[in-house]
């Protein structure tokens, strides 16, 4: 879907790779691990999405011809660097989890081992696509918990950041839940359901309510769902609806149901049931839309709203309430010339953006009832498989530790998706994906769900990485104090 995006990065990026080549490090392989450090509305997971378009970009990374005219066109990049962007071709090694896992802070979601200029080069795009769709995602899985069963509809085209923002959006937030979108273009590209009904200028194109009414009636009378807010949607609205809906039932169809799109949608939800039910149209629906998110869908459930479908828009594909995940890619292991990938480590006065160093494998501790219980990092080398009752420990503090015991399952989530350039992983259709969602936040408690101080999941180290994390940063600690020194 992405053949012409080479460009799509920073500058920086490419003047790095120019610098690398130069100075002969075009065979020096790195590891990159791309992580996220905080949880978008201080939720208490997220939902990874965007892994296929990521292999997608990967798999067609070329320089066209007008590429190279243009960077060359820059008077900032020696030959020998354009002819590395001539003959670009991604070679490393790509580990990533499966699209649709419940993923939290800290973890390394996608290990990407490479040639240095070749993992540099794809940094980017590679936040740009998980970043994205990961948040919307997340999003989705958010309004789905509120919903609490009833099913949620992306209407949020005509809001989203552009075209090619759209198509993301719908992506991952069926990926995240939502049963449909009214994206037709995502429909026909990705396989996502398409849903919709009509706008207030059909209404309004009708000397009368009633006439639109019966018009749209006529036209798809098997799918017909009627917007009654257009004029008085409990003088006028509704009960044009049930006229209709007699007259469709005369016919031998039926009323699919009705959508409200303003004012008090607990009020005029439940009225409009009373009303749909004293005509005898208990099998109606009431789709509610108009600016919704998870926290007011949350309200008016609580304040009984008689809604069967929830179709967000603006609030889900902007992600309104929090505008960006800050997922970051950071090298973590460098060959040292002798044939091993020595650990590396970004030291910080803020421990949070302190990284985990070295090749590390993440792992997911599960009960007896297959409830997840916790994340731990291992260094790559260490046999989990025999490991039996062990202690992890927090990413920072010596004094803080939990103690897995041997009766839980231990599962490997990074998975080999490209190796030595060659795509070894076969995408899922996306009702897979969403089907691996809807599996993975069933595996979590509720406990880590809620929206308001939801419990938080410990992400820890083994006993080998965490000391490989202390010796390093102390040995950092030692260089800085030495090349402070007069």
């Amino acid at each position: 879907m992405w053949p012409k995006w080479a460009l799509l990065t920073d500058l920086y990026q490419l003047t790095m790779v120019g610098g690398y080549v130069l100075d002969g490090k075009q065979e020096q392989w790195a590891n990159f691990d791309y992580f996220f450090r905080r949880i978008p509305d201080d939720g208490g997971y997220c939902v990874l999405a965007g892994l296929a378009d990521l292999i997608d970009y990967i798999r067609k990374l070329r320089f066209s011809t007008e590429d190279l005219s243009y960077l060359a066109g820059l008077k900032i990049f020696d030959r020998e660097v354009l002819k590395y962007f001539e003959n670009f071709k991604f070679t490393g090694d790509l580990w990533a989890l499966p699209e649709g896992t419940v993923v939290f802070p800290h973890e390394p979601l996608i290990r990407v081992t490479a040639p240095l200029p070749e993992a540099q080069l794809i940094e980017s795009t590679l936040l740009n696509i998980m970043n994205f769709q990961t948040l919307i995602a997340t999003k989705a899985a958010r309004l789905l918990w509120v919903a609490n069963g009833n099913p949620v509809i992306d209407f949020g085209l005509r809001r989203a950041h552009g075209p090619d923002g759209a198509l993301m959006a719908s992506r991952a937030a069926y990926i995240g839940g939502v049963e449909g979108t009214s994206n037709v273009l995502a429909g026909r590209y990705y396989g996502i359901p398409v849903r919709g009904t009509h706008a207030h200028s059909w209404v309004e194109s009708f000397p009368q309510e009633l006439d639109a009414f019966r018009a749209y009636a006529k036209v798809y009378p098997d799918a017909c769902l009627l917007l009654v807010d257009t004029y008085d949607t409990l003088s006028s609205g509704v009960p044009h609806a049930i006229q209709v809906a007699k007259e469709l039932r005369e016919q031998g169809h039926k009323l699919w149901g009705i959508r409200l799109d303003s004012g008090d949608l607990a009020y005029l939800s439940k009225e409009a049931r009373r009303m749909l039910d004293e005509a005898g149209f208990p099998d109606a629906a009431i789709v509610a839309s108009s600016d919704l998110d998870e926290w007011i869908v949350e309200s008016l459930k609580r304040q009984g709203a008689c809604v069967d479908i929830w179709g967000v828009g603006t609030r889900l594909v902007t992600s309104f309430s929090c505008p960006a995940l800050g997922g970051v890619y950071k090298l973590t292991a460098l060959d040292d010339g002798k044939g091993r990938m020595a650990p590396k480590i970004k030291r910080s006065d803020n421990p949070e953006k302190i990284t985990n160093p070295g090749l590390k494998k993440l792992v997911r501790m599960y009960d007896q009832k297959g409830r997840m219980r916790g994340d731990v990092l291992f260094l790559d080398e260490e046999p989990v498989e025999k490991i039996g009752s062990f202690r992890a420990h927090h990413p920072m503090f010596p004094h803080v530790f939990k103690t897995y015991p041997r009766r839980f399952e231990k599962k490997a989530l990074l998975m080999p998706v490209f190796q030595r350039g060659t795509l070894v992983y076969e995408t899922p259709s996306i009702h897979s994906i969403r089907d691996h969602t809807l599996q993975s936040l069933n595996g979590l408690d509720p406990a880590y769900k809620r929206f308001r101080n939801p419990h938080t999941y410990h992400v820890s180290l083994s006993t080998t990485l965490f000391k490989t994390k202390q010796r390093l940063l102390r040995q950092t600690a030692k260089t800085e104090m030495a090349a402070s020194q007069p």
